[in-house]
């Protein structure tokens, strides 16, 4: 016979040893093979939901971190809008300081030309009546005996208080 027609105990025996081979697979190798690729398939689903859990951690981590980044500009913003608040306020208190510290200034600088002022009016009030008295006296010493005469020396006398006012 040949080769495309197999004699039928060939047949037989091929199909024995197939039966056994496959027999003694189906009891030892496939429950091993299955075993594995269920190990592997295990294998694979744990680290798919590991690789899923760790995303959501990540997308957490993201969400998290974004909230902070927010807060922090939140923050920063309250920070700056105080530190602006307390600029103000600094500069109205300096600018009511200086106001009211030109106003002492302006208040004691009047109170100090008053009293110069005042000073300056006593003196010239002191000098006057010490010039009258002396007129009066000059005046007395000479018994004058006519009004005439004694508007003349009134007039010299002021005529030289005048003078010694301009010196």
């Amino acid at each position: 016979m040949g080769l495309l027609q197999p004699e039928s105990g060939l047949v037989f025996w091929m199909l024995l040893s197939f039966v056994i081979v496959f027999i003694l697979l189906a009891k030892y190798g496939f429950p091993v093979i299955l075993r594995a690729i269920d190990s592997r398939k295990e294998y694979i689903d744990a680290s798919l939901e590991a690789a899923r859990e760790a995303e959501r951690k990540l997308e957490n981590i993201r969400s998290d971190g974004r909230k902070l980044l927010d807060e922090a500009e939140q923050r920063q913003r309250e920070i700056l809008r105080e530190a602006s608040e307390t600029r103000e306020q600094i500069i109205r208190e300096a600018r009511r300081k200086a106001e009211s510290e030109g106003q002492r200034i302006i208040a004691a600088a009047q109170e100090q030309a008053s009293a110069e002022r005042d000073a300056i009016l006593q003196d010239a009030r002191h000098q006057v009546a010490v010039l009258a008295v002396a007129v009066s006296e000059k005046m007395l010493r000479q018994k004058l005996a006519d009004e005439t005469s004694q508007t003349l020396l009134a007039e010299r006398l002021l005529d030289e208080v005048e003078q010694t006012e301009k010196q």
